[in-house]
Parts: C-alpha cells; sequence; structure tokens
C-alpha cells in the first residue's frame, strides 16, 4: 500500500515515539493478530488497516529508515532511499498457510525474529497444520490432519465431541462403530487461505484406547473368558458380559482350555448388521485351595485313568 502523504506510523502502531525495537515489535504482533485476514475474512477494511501497520512497522523496525524517516518526515524515502517509491508491503496472502507462516517471513523481511508462540490453536493432540517450505506457499492444498483419541465406549456407542482447532470450537459427531484408524472428514474446517476466505477440510484420524476386556482380530470382537477347572471338565452355563449386557452361555463338558464360543450378533456394529462375539475360553487356576477342594483333587489324581501325556510321549521318541 503506498501512502502519498504523511503517515505517523509511531500512532499507526499506537506506540510513542520514544518506544524501542522491542516495543514496536510488541505492537506490531499485537495488531497484526487483530487486523489479519485470516481472522477478518472478507473484511477489506481490515486488510487495508492490516497492510498499514505492516508499512509503519517496516520503516520503525529498521534503525536507518526509522532515523530518516524521524528526520525527514513524508520525504525520508527520497533521502539516500528507494528513488522516491513510497513505503509499501506488497503482501500476496494466498502464499501463506496461516498466520504463523506469514509473521515469521514479514520478521524475517524486516529483519526482526520469527514466531509467534502460542497463536495457532488446538485443543487436542495432533493438530497439524502446515508449516514452512512448500505446504505454505502451496494454496491449493488446506486441508489438515488431526489424530483423536477416542474411549472403546465411544467408538461402540458413538457420540459427540466438541474440539478446539485454532481457536475455534468444532462439533464432531463419532458415528456408532467407528474403528481404530477410521477417519472422519469435517468439511470447511481445515486451513484457511488469507485473503481469499477459502477453507480446506479436516481430516480426524480416529485412536482407540485399548480395553481391559475386549480386544479385535480383524473385524471380529473377541475376548478371553476365565473358566473353572469343573467348568471345563463338567460343563455348565456361566453368566458372561457382553458389550449389550450379561447373557447367559453354556459350556459343553470336556472342553479344553482354550476353544473359543461363538455368540452370533453379540460382536461389534457393521454395515451390515451386528458381527460376532468371539469368547475364549482361558483355565484361571487359583492361586491356592481349601482343604475340602485339595482332598478331592487327592481323590481325582488316585483315581485319574489317563496320562495326559501319553501321546506326547509317543510322538517324542526318536
Amino acid at each position: 500500500m503506498a501512502g502519498s502523504g504523511y503517515k505517523d506510523y509511531f500512532q499507526v502502531l499506537g506506540v510513542d515515539r520514544s518506544v524501542d525495537s522491542e516495543g514496536v515489535k510488541r505492537a506490531f504482533r499485537k495488531l497484526a493478530r487483530q487486523y489479519h485476514p485470516d481472522v477478518n475474512p472478507g473484511n477489506q477494511a481490515a486488510e487495508e488497516r492490516f497492510k498499514e501497520i505492516s508499512e509503519a512497522y517496516e520503516v520503525l523496525s529498521d534503525s536507518d529508515k526509522r532515523r530518516r524517516y524521524e528526520q525527514f518526515g513524508q520525504y525520508w524515502n527520497q533521502v539516500g532511499g528507494t528513488g522516491g517509491r513510497a513505503p509499501g508491503v506488497d503482501v500476496d496472502f494466498g502464499r501463506y498457510g496461516n498466520f504463523d507462516d506469514f509473521i515469521n517471513d514479514l520478521l524475517g523481511r524486516f529483519g526482526g525474529s520469527g514466531g509467534t508462540p502460542g497463536f495457532q490453536g488446538g485443543g487436542f493432540p495432533g493438530v497439524g497444520f502446515p508449516r514452512g517450505g512448500q505446504a505454505a506457499r502451496s494454496p491449493a492444498n488446506l486441508d489438515a490432519e488431526a489424530s483423536v483419541r477416542i474411549t472403546f465406549t465411544e467408538a461402540y456407542r458413538g457420540g459427540e465431541r466438541t474440539l478446539s482447532v485454532n481457536n475455534e470450537r468444532v462439533q464432531v459427531r463419532i458415528p456408532a462403530g467407528v474403528r481404530d484408524g477410521s477417519r472422519l472428514r469435517l468439511r470447511g474446517k481445515g486451513n484457511l487461505q488469507p485473503g481469499t476466505g477459502r477453507r480446506g477440510d479436516l481430516y480426524l484420524s480416529l485412536t482407540i484406547k485399548p480395553h481391559a476386556i475386549w480386544r479385535f482380530d480383524g473385524d471380529q470382537l473377541c475376548a478371553n473368558l476365565p473358566v473353572s477347572f469343573d467348568e471345563l471338565a463338567l460343563g455348565g452355563v456361566v453368566t458372561v458380559m457382553t458389550l449389550d449386557g450379561e447373557v447367559q452361555v453354556s459350556i459343553p463338558a470336556r472342553t479344553p482350555p482354550g476353544r473359543s464360543l461363538r455368540l452370533k450378533n453379540k460382536g461389534w456394529p457393521l454395515k451390515n448388521g451386528r458381527g460376532d462375539l468371539l469368547l475364549t475360553l482361558s483355565l484361571d487356576m487359583p492361586k491356592s485351595w481349601n482343604a475340602k477342594e485339595q482332598q478331592l483333587l487327592e481323590q481325582l489324581r488316585l483315581q485319574r485313568s489317563t496320562n495326559p501325556r501319553h501321546d506326547w510321549l509317543r510322538s517324542a521318541t526318536l
């Protein structure tokens, strides 16, 4: 933006004429955040104001330009300067991916130190917007990626999450039955292209926290079901927990440990209904036995008619 008349750059930045370089920098940062087109999409007045404060910072942050400005006023640029060209900041907002990229580049061009810690928001881990390099100068790709960690219950039942992305509260609906690694697309919640108002999409990658009981084997929901020795030997009906609540399950007599029971339509939600739940029987050996149990075990050992290692001994012989 070129100006033909005198501009009080100190007044533009709202600082005293005795301000030092750090004070100029602080004032510029504060005003840049307020008037940057990224936070005022489509506001032409804000964009013009932003260019004006950028122009003031260009002059006052440079010791030589500031000296000539304070000595010669509106004619400072014609005295050992740029050949009569009025000061200005030619800002192509489209080449920046976000506000941080712009500030870092602008402060670098004007001799300052880049970086605006804390400006980039993000209320959950994993939000990453392009910074620097080719990504910052590519207005075509405005999409952003983020990771969200959800509980097993949220994954099964679905629900809503309110997330903070670059100081914006975003409502996310989690569909029931999502899987670990599922991606959700939030239209128009990605990176903003300054000066144009164009906005990319935000892609959320879901990570399910491990559960103490339930696990996945591909699309199959699985769990280990602890059972006692007598339940395996004699069989019986036991109460087990599923995702829908308690159910009764029959264990056939003489079932070896490690065998699985399949519960139809008690597994994970699928596109065409519900999957099955696979329960693997796991022998739960007590740490101790009471006197009666010990006596019965001794009787069982005396009465046992088979050697569990019979086939093993035959096969192991060389």
